[in-house]
């Protein structure tokens, strides 16, 4: 009878986190434990509860709680990577990271994240690598896909970023971390009628998110024919190395600085009106999400 009620207790706690109920998933947890004290899954469930509750010091303290009972158990160091992910302790990210690979070699997951840190470091070719690594776990991964043409665009290549959109969405576009990563990659290939499209769909899947928010403010900023002029040089200027970026920009301060000084005046005059129409454009709706 115990072990019945324990499983109708997790197939209960699993509900409600799919129903983003996790307050009441936690008081099923619970109940989990007073069935079985020393049960290791039940407190690594707290923990990841808690870790999408983004309650990140009680995540760690329940991890801790199950890795003293079973050292190597897969979902409490998942939950610990995540927490120093999500956290930016970027020490302790990569020692649990080690550890949990160790223990779990096929968790995909694990080579997205370290993607994702490469690639805010600029080491596009090494996040590359690791999001293939990740694919070949999860071929079908949307999330995985999208990143991948994210960084494609990142690096110039336009056509395998659009391939890898399409085959994105083929999968889930329903996914508002799959869209926010397409949109950037449309954006990126200045296509910023598609990334509209992406990012509001992805503001209307995650509404009460404020980066979300930004970004399709932002958006729309950048659809502005007006600030469009302004970004059309990144088109030339991503697919440069780093040396030429810089040596392009003292050659040409060197020669036209009073061009440069005119370009920095009209983009920032540029950034601010933009941004005033698209303030009023979407008023009524910032207004509801204040």
């Amino acid at each position: 009878m115990a072990n019945e009620a324990s499983e109708a207790a997790y197939t209960m706690v699993q509900q409600l986190i799919n129903w983003k109920r996790y307050k009441e998933a936690i008081v099923e947890a619970e109940q989990i434990l007073r069935l079985e004290p020393e049960d290791p899954n039940a407190f690594a469930l707290i923990s990841q509860i808690y870790l999408l509750m983004e309650e990140y010091e009680k995540a760690l303290h329940w991890t801790k709680e199950t890795l003293r009972r079973e050292p190597e158990h897969e979902l409490a160091w998942f939950v610990r990577v995540s927490v120093y992910y999500e956290t930016d302790d970027e020490k302790s990210f990569n020692e649990a990271l080690q550890e949990a690979m160790r223990i779990d070699p096929y968790e995909a997951h694990y080579y997205f994240m370290k993607a994702n840190k490469l690639n805010k470091k600029g080491k596009f070719k090494e996040a590359k690598e690791q999001l293939l690594q990740a694919l070949e776990l999860k071929p079908e991964s949307p999330l995985y896909l999208a990143m991948l043409s994210y960084i494609e665009a990142l690096v110039g290549n336009d056509a395998e970023s659009s391939r890898l959109d399409r085959q994105a969405i083929q999968y889930d576009a329903e996914l508002p971390y799959v869209l926010i990563y397409l949109a950037w990659a449309a954006g990126y290939r200045n296509d910023y009628k598609l990334k509209e499209t992406y990012m509001r769909s992805a503001v209307r899947l995650n509404p009460e998110d404020k980066q979300f928010q930004d970004e399709y403010l932002e958006t729309l900023q950048q659809s502005n024919k007006l600030f469009r002029i302004f970004l059309w040089p990144r088109k030339y200027i991503r697919k440069l190395k780093r040396w030429q970026i810089l040596a392009s920009w003292i050659i040409a301060w060197l020669l036209f600085k009073p061009l440069i000084l005119l370009f920095i005046v009209l983009y920032v005059l540029a950034h601010w009106v933009t941004k005033g129409v698209v303030h009023v454009r979407v008023f009524g709706w910032r207004r509801r999400n204040s």
